[in-house]
């Protein structure tokens, strides 16, 4: 496709939804626009790195925890209203990304190799981090909602974890719902990108199938793990909302 063209009709796009989002007041501004500018240049970054890191397999590590680390401070910066939400939400990321990645492998789900390494740890990390900003911030809003109901029930003596324990496990099911979903409906509504991609890269059919659905446990292992910590860890302070000053 023609470089100009592509740049327009990207553009094109963008504006659309920046218009409508200001159409209809909902406060983002020019983010839509101003995301698909980053992830322009980033994606530019990163296809030079790539090339370098598939050379020198090595170097796939740092290359993971650039992404990790990337993953972990826009979460953070998401829950920064939570009490501890920082620490909370680096510490969600991590344990969902590294137990599902240790798993697949461990498994022998996948060959361990850079591509592969790098591929599948892109995709879970991207979902830990959205099961930490969805999981955490669900929380802050049940506990601030149920404020009442929690304060009651450390006067009856409950400790923190066991006040918020249904306030967790309800911001935990809200947050893995959507993706629940799209796993039930993959191959009926969507083609998910992991699927459609092995396809373009050359793998057959029923190969790209079992790569999507390694993709697809995968996440919903790493999106659980995350979810669950951030929850448990949220509830063990005395109050989860409002937060500290930061």
């Amino acid at each position: 496709m023609d470089l100009v063209l592509f740049t327009a009709g990207l553009l094109a796009l963008s504006g659309i939804t920046v218009l409508l989002g200001l159409w209809a007041r909902v406060g983002l501004g020019l983010l839509p626009l101003w995301a698909i500018a980053r992830a322009t240049v980033q994606l530019a970054v990163i296809a030079l790195l790539l090339r370098g890191i598939l050379s020198v397999p090595w170097t796939v590590v740092a290359f993971v925890l650039l992404m990790l680390s990337t993953a972990s401070w826009t979460a953070a910066g998401r829950l920064r209203e939570l009490r501890h939400g920082r620490r909370i939400a680096v510490t969600g990321v991590a344990a969902g990304a590294a137990t599902s990645l240790v798993a697949v492998f461990a498994l022998q789900l996948l060959e361990l190799d850079v591509r592969q390494l790098v591929a599948i740890a892109g995709i879970l990390i991207g979902n830990c981090m959205t099961a930490a900003t969805l999981s955490g911030r669900n929380f802050l809003r049940a506990s601030a909602q149920r404020r009442g109901e929690v304060e009651a029930m450390f006067a009856l003596g409950a400790w923190p974890s066991l006040a918020h324990e249904e306030i967790g496990r309800e911001a935990l099911r809200e947050s893995l719902l959507p993706t629940m979903d799209q796993a039930r409906t993959t191959g009926l509504v969507t083609l998910p990108g992991a699927f459609v991609g092995a396809l373009f890269g050359g793998a057959s059919p029923v190969e790209a199938a079992q790569f999507q659905l390694v993709v697809l446990a995968g996440i919903g292992l790493a999106m659980m793990v995350t979810g669950l910590v951030v929850t448990r860890l949220a509830g063990l302070a005395p109050y989860a909302a409002p937060a500290e000053p930061v």
